[in-house]
Parts: structure tokens; sequence; C-alpha cells
């Protein structure tokens, strides 16, 4: 740094552009953000002696790089609202380009030249996780790079090439050309303890091989389709990502990945990728460029305490199945919106979370069986697994609401249902079922609304308004009834309680 004093001075002055800044970090040096709900205050620390790191900074340090990202200019120019100074604040300190003016709407802009130069997107981290050269980082920060650049703790630079990437994990592998590297120890994730002392090693806004550390603060905290991660108190900020979290025994058991924080910078609760997952991850990409998935095509939800009671569950665990993709190996065997799935290919099901994983796993091609509880009773079907594809497309239409027929309304549990037309059943590919034409009371505030499709009321099939004024009447009234609704192309449990009636 030339001038600090100086550097400092223009911090205030910069104020106004850290916005800016960290929206070019983006996905490319920076972390993925997630939205907080509320800030957490944290837990106090042991009045037992604290670890020393020194030896393991030693030991990992040298396999920790740093990953340097470009892309050819696309209508970049210089914005003339800021001298070289403030461009130099934030080459030094955020290592990204300067945000041009498009990126603000300021018509001032020049057309880039054919031959300009690549501008660097951003700065992030990486870790040899074999001797020949493949590097193991983050997936959002080689999205988009048309160049990326290794740098070794030893000063070395290599040009990498992009083995392959998966989004869905935020997983990622490049390759430079050196032997006898350095390279990291994997760890075992199952013998990692919340409470247990763990370091990052990164290059946080560019600055290389910094070293922070903290405790895990939860296991498989839920944030992510495909992966439960790593929560940790560990200070993690822009340029982290892809960098590695390691044990006191010096083996990395994570990749960190995202940031819980209102601000874009680190506000204590951090996140990464185990790194048993992310092994089986790179292993693949490594084979194939790729990732091969599972999918039996349907859209899940979460099973709440209160339909799980209802419906005789027991307790609330599961995957209620909200749509079945027409055509797809769910549908082909049996399953429909509704059902609750408990087990695949005899793993149980705790939570809605652990399907796609235990599908996803599980090799195309194979036949397997899932178990679904429906109205009460539990029944195994048999299905093909089928391969997820890299890239899914979902039907950005929805299917129409059906028409209203012209049978005489019955009013029940606030509910004012007509019967479906033959024509609406086959289109909407449902057996039976009722049209709300409106609800009010306890059913609006359970959230059912004009539209919806009545499909069962109390695990008892609705197929017309006469067989639901029949249902009905024979309810308990002072016990909370189950609805299955249908609303485009979801299927929904909610629950009336008597209380509101």
């Amino acid at each position: 740094m030339q001038d600090q004093s100086r550097s400092m001075t223009l911090t205030i002055s910069a104020r106004r552009w850290v916005i800016s800044a960290f929206a070019a970090l983006g996905l490319a040096g920076g972390l993925a953000l997630l939205a907080p709900q509320a800030a957490h205050a944290q837990a106090g620390v042991s009045s037992r002696g604290l670890p020393d790191f020194t030896d393991l900074v030693e030991q990992v340090g040298p396999a920790v790089v740093n990953i340097r990202t470009t892309e050819r200019a696309r209508g970049r120019g210089v914005n003339p609202e800021m001298d070289e100074d403030m461009q130099e604040f934030f080459r030094r300190f955020f290592g990204v380009p300067i945000p041009a003016p498009e990126q603000r709407g300021d018509p001032r802009r020049r057309a880039p030249a054919p031959d300009e130069e690549p501008q660097q997107r951003g700065v992030a981290s990486g870790f040899i996780f074999t001797t020949d050269g493949y590097v193991m980082t983050n997936a959002h920060v080689v999205d988009g790079a048309d160049e990326v650049y290794v740098t070794l703790t030893d000063k070395r630079e290599f040009k990498a090439r992009i083995i392959g990437a998966d989004k869905r994990t935020d997983v990622a592998v490049v390759k430079i050309d050196a032997a006898s590297l350095p390279s990291v120890r994997i760890g075992d994730v199952s013998r990692l303890r919340v409470g247990e002392w763990v370091m990052a090693i990164g290059s946080p806004f560019g600055l290389e091989n910094t070293v922070t550390a903290g405790i895990v603060s939860a296991k498989a905290r839920e944030t992510g389709d495909y992966l439960p991660f790593i929560q940790t108190d560990v200070a993690i900020n822009p340029g982290n990502s892809g960098g590695p979290l390691i044990n006191m025994r010096g083996e990395v058991v994570g990749i960190n990945s995202q940031i819980y924080s209102r601000s874009g910078g680190f506000m204590g609760i951090s996140f990464a990728i185990p790194i048993d997952e992310a092994t089986r991850v790179a292993d693949q990409l490594r084979a194939s460029g790729r990732v091969v998935r599972g999918r039996i095509g349907v859209q899940i939800g979460e099973v709440t305490k209160d339909v799980a009671e209802a419906l005789g569950l027991g307790k609330a665990n599961g995957a209620l199945v909200r749509s079945v993709e027409a055509g797809g190996p769910a549908e082909r065997a049996g399953v429909e919106p509704g059902d609750i799935i408990t087990r695949f290919d005899g793993k149980a099901v705790e939570r809605s979370t652990d399907l796609p994983r235990v599908v996803g796993s599980t090799k195309p091609g194979t036949k397997s069986t899932v178990q679904v509880f429906r109205r009460g009773n539990t029944r195994d079907l048999s299905v093909v697994v089928a391969e997820l594809e890299p890239q899914t497309t979902r039907r950005a239409n929805a299917a129409p609401e059906p028409k209203a027929s012209s049978q005489a309304a019955t009013i029940a549990l606030g509910l004012t249902v007509t019967d479906l037309s033959e024509a609406i059943k086959r289109e909407l590919k449902v057996k039976g079922g009722v049209k709300v034409e409106s609800a009010e009371g306890s059913a609006a505030r359970a959230g059912l609304r004009e539209g919806d499709v009545v499909l069962a009321v109390a695990n008892t099939e609705i197929t017309d308004t006469r067989q639901f004024e029949s249902v009905v009447s024979k309810l308990d009234k002072t016990k909370p009834v189950t609805v299955l609704f249908r609303r485009a192309d979801w299927s929904q449990y909610v629950v009336i309680r008597p209380s509101s009636r």
C-alpha cells in the first residue's frame, strides 16, 4: 500500500460507492448472499485456553490459492464521476473493475474497442486437492469468466482450465499445468462437532492468504436443495469464496461459499459446503465435466406438524407432493398430488429437503421403491429414476383456472363450492373435486381462496358437491379438518380449525 493515510481519507468519500462495488463483485469474486430474517447474538467464549493455529497455517497454507477471473469488456466505460484516486481505492481494496456508467443507467459510455484487454471481474479463493494441479473452488467464482488465473503462495501464477462447474452445489474444478504441488488432506465431515474450532484461509477483498478462525455453529443447516451446509462464525467476506474450511487436524472439511448478511459483509454467520458432498461432485466433474443426477418428476413441499397430526401421519416427516410432472417417472409409478413420500429406496425421508438429495444421488435408470402415505394408508410404488438435465426449464404458464359450473353451490367450512365439468377434470388431470367459488372465515384464514380445487377433505377423496356435502356433514365439529386442494399446478394441505368457525 503506497500511501495508507491517503487511502483512509478516501474511505468516507467512497462510502456512496460501496453498494456499486459489491454489485460489481456479483458472483464472480464475492459470495452468494442469503437475505437474513434476524440477527443472532454470538455465544460466549469458553474460559479454557484458545487454540494455536500457527502450525495449521504452515501446514495447509501452501495449498490454498488465489483465483483471479477476467472477462472481455462488454460495453464497459470509464466512470466520469470518479477520479484516479477513487478508482485506485476500488482496485486496491475491492479487487473489482470500477462500476461503469451503464451499470447505473448513465448514457455516458463509450463503445468497446474490438481488441480491448480483458477486464478483471474479481478475486476469490480455492485449494489444490491433487498434487498434479486440480483446484477446487465455487461455481459462482468461475461462472461467466473468460479467463481464470491461479496464484500460488510462492507467487507463481498459472492460467487455469475450467474442468467443470455444478451450479446446484456451487462446486467447480479448475486445472493448472504443474506437478508436485502441495495439496490438502480431506477430512471426515461425520466427525465434525458443533462447537469445534475451525479455520479459513482465503483472499477477502483480494488480501491473499488471510487467516480467520471460529467455531462450527451448526451442522446440516438447510439452505439449499442439494446441500446441508456447515454453519460457522468464521469471518468470511467477498473474496473468501472457494477457500477451505479447516479443522484442528489440518484437514479440509468444507468449502466457504455463502454468508448471511444485510450489508454484503460479514455479520457472524457463514456457510460452507461439506467436503464429502463437494468431493463427490468434483469426482464427477473430473471424470466427465458434468454431474449426473436422478429425478422422478415431482414438486414437493414441507409437511407441517398440523398437517401430519390431522392426517394421522404421527410426526411431521416426509415430503408433500405438490405436483406431478405429466408423463414423468412419478406419474407412471402412480404417485399423486397430495401424497406424502416417507421413504425412497429404503431410506427415510425425514424432511422434504432429503428427497432431492437421495433421488439425485440415485443413478438414472435405477428401479427404486418409493413409499407414500395417502389418505391414512401407506403403500409402496415402483419408480424408474430418470436423469435430471443440467439445465431445467420450468413451465412458465400455469394451468388456467377452472370455469364455474352451473350447478347449485353448497356452503360448508366457510366454503362455497361448485362441481367441475368433465372437460376441466381432463384439463387438470384430476378424477374429481370441487371448485371454490368463495372462501370465508376459517377457510379464508387457512389460505383457501376463489379458484382453488378441493380434492380431499379429512382424508376422503371428493368427487363432486354432493359427496363434499355428505363428508362435511359427518365431521366432528370440535376437531380440525384437513383439506387437500389444488391451485394451478400445485397441490397443498391446509388445516381448518374449529375455533375459527
